[in-house]
């Protein structure tokens, strides 16, 4: 199964500023997949060290001299490694954290050595790290699960993914061809992103088969609270992992995932959980202008899991729940086409940019509102709402519009795409607009769609 992010790695491959490169991303995502796959079609020799396996070679790296360090991991492992034709993958480096400030002297004394680095809970380390970090002299690249485009690909639907890639908004997409590729996005709602389903769905078609590999990738995050922190309550932190996911699609309250462990101690399993990258905060932002980030409250926020077939298994809907429902709004209140739209457009960004993802909500008496995804393009900030089906209310979206005086505005449903303008009043003040609606699984062609119009 091939990533977009091997492009990513072509270009970083052949830079003349090229950094040691650390992958970031949850566990069970690809990471070390990846590089192997890129290892192979760049035609560079892959020298691995897996850290935590292979700790005999953590003394190699003790030395501040490069040179040094070539020199004993060619010994022990009786292989050459040649600048320019090696791929160095350093695997597991969480294992063995002083070795990722060793970066620092491979891109000072060995630029043109190519250099990759990844592990699991790494965020943990970058995080709380007593050693000197290497500031300026590695970069980062950040993946999360497969993208829907990246699974029909996996499951070789080349010519319906060129033609998702092709399709342009003055052109009529055939009611067949909405049908077979809403069929495929009801599929990857249950099986989800992670490879090692995605991979069972492709060798056995089973849906059985790939629920027991969605409830061992569950129950393996699960088994790693005990390295997260030694003062928190595992039971307490299992508790606060079984019930996030049904908070997925609404203001995350504590008092909803369990009334009896103190907020002050949920807020940092919580936070525990989001440098896992298990779950992911959507923050409440003000939305008045660029950057989003700037007017963010950390106190209100709604909660992103991992992955769509994860987030499903753990709420126990399977695959018929999903495929008899003639409105996917009426499995689990909505949330699931939420957590789609939204664990993509997370992702949104280059590869190397830092995931980020806002939503708006107000609540006055008797006129509360909330719009679902609030991004940003050049100067200009889009609301996103999420509707399940092929109808729902614009109530909301018109009030924001009309607040932020904006004129353009997305929607995701079931329905055809359509680009129509929306006459908007609201207690009197007029703000019209125009309204882009795209069905849910062609959210990735959202950028290429926002340069059309």
């Amino acid at each position: 199964m091939k990533r977009e992010a091997l492009h990513y790695l072509d270009k970083w491959k052949s830079r003349s500023n090229r950094k040691p490169l650390v992958i970031r991303g949850a566990r069970q995502v690809g990471k070390s997949y990846m590089v192997r796959m890129f290892c192979d079609e760049s035609d560079m020799d892959l020298f691995e060290i897996n850290l935590e396996i292979m700790d005999d070679f953590r003394e190699c790296f003790k030395t501040k001299d490069v040179h040094d360090i070539i020199i004993m991991l060619e010994l022990k492992a009786d292989k050459p490694i040649i600048p320019g034709k090696t791929l160095l993958f350093l695997d597991e480096i969480q294992a063995a954290p002083e070795v990722l400030a060793m970066l620092r002297y491979f891109y000072e004394e060995l630029p043109d050595l190519h250099v990759i680095a990844a592990g699991s809970l790494l965020d943990f380390i970058l995080e709380e790290h007593s050693f000197s970090m290497p500031v300026g002299r590695i970069e980062y690249l950040h993946i999360g699960p497969l993208t829907f485009k990246e699974f029909m690909k996996g499951i070789e639907k080349f010519r319906l993914t060129k033609y998702l890639e092709e399709f342009h908004l003055d052109a009529q997409m055939p009611d067949p061809i909405h049908r077979e590729l809403y069929r495929y996005y009801k599929i990857y709602l249950v099986v989800g992103g992670m490879p090692e389903a995605i991979q069972t769905y492709i060798d056995t078609k089973s849906h059985l088969e790939v629920d027991a590999i969605k409830q061992s990738l569950l129950l393996a995050y699960r088994d790693d609270f005990n390295k997260y922190e030694r003062k928190l309550n595992v039971i307490d932190m299992q508790k606060v992992y079984r019930n996030l996911p049904g908070q997925v699609g609404q203001k995350l309250k504590y008092v909803n995932i369990d009334r009896d462990i103190k907020s002050v101690e949920i807020k940092k399993m919580l936070h525990m959980l989001a440098l896992a990258r298990v779950y992911y905060p959507v923050k409440h932002s003000s939305s008045n202008g660029i950057p989003l980030g700037a007017e963010v409250n950390d106190k209100v926020q709604k909660p992103l899991f991992l992955d769509v077939g994860l987030f499903n298994k753990a709420c126990g809907l399977t695959f018929q729940d999903i495929e008899q429902a003639s409105d996917i709004n009426l499995v689990h209140s909505g949330a699931v086409s939420e957590q789609f739209i939204g664990q993509h457009l997370l992702y949104r960004f280059e590869a190397y940019e830092e995931p980020a993802l806002y939503y708006w909500c107000r609540e006055k008496a008797q006129s509360s509102a909330e719009i679902d995804y609030v991004i940003s393009r050049g100067t200009k900030i889009i609301p996103i709402e999420v509707k399940s089906g092929k109808t729902g209310s614009l109530k909301s979206l018109n009030v924001f519009m009309s607040e932020k005086e904006l004129r353009f505005a997305i929607r995701f449903n079931g329905d055809l795409p359509s680009l129509v303008d929306v006459q908007n009043s609201i207690q009197g003040r007029t703000c019209d607009y125009k309204l882009l609606s795209l069905p849910h699984y062609m959210v990735e062609e959202t950028e290429r769609f926002l340069s059309e119009v």
